[in-house]
């Protein structure tokens, strides 16, 4: 099974911009990127419909965070700007292989990559 390639992460003062990307070459109906903190339970923050480019956000994340997939390199990009320490988590880019709703539930998403670190310090 193809794995998702997340890249990017790293460590960035608070209200600044870092970009993630996640390679991935195999089927999807839907991609997200979802987050976890330590001792916090993975939270989704950003989804797209491949077929769509339907967008769904986390309330915490809108107007600061942008999704987009780039079909031709399949990438799967997460715009990060004007973060917050808050935003200090390890970072997953997921895929769905088959049909379903777009959600930020990480259930609904079957193929994982191992994530990258992002730091934001205050």
């Amino acid at each position: 099974q193809i794995q998702p390639v997340e890249s990017g992460g790293g460590s960035v003062q608070a209200g600044g911009s870092l970009k993630l990307s996640c390679a991935y070459g195999g089927s999807a109906y839907n991609m997200g990127w979802f987050r976890q903190a330590p001792g916090k339970e993975r939270e989704g923050v950003a989804a797209i419909a491949i077929g769509t480019n339907t967008t769904y956000y986390a309330a915490s994340v809108l107007g600061r965070f942008t999704v987009s997939r780039d079909n031709a390199e399949q990438t799967l990009n997460l715009q990060m700007d004007r973060l917050k320490p808050e935003d200090t988590a390890i970072y997953y880019c997921a895929a769905r292989d088959s049909v379903g709703f777009l959600t930020l539930l990480p259930q609904t998403f079957n193929i994982w990559g191992q994530g990258t670190q992002v730091t934001v310090s205050s």
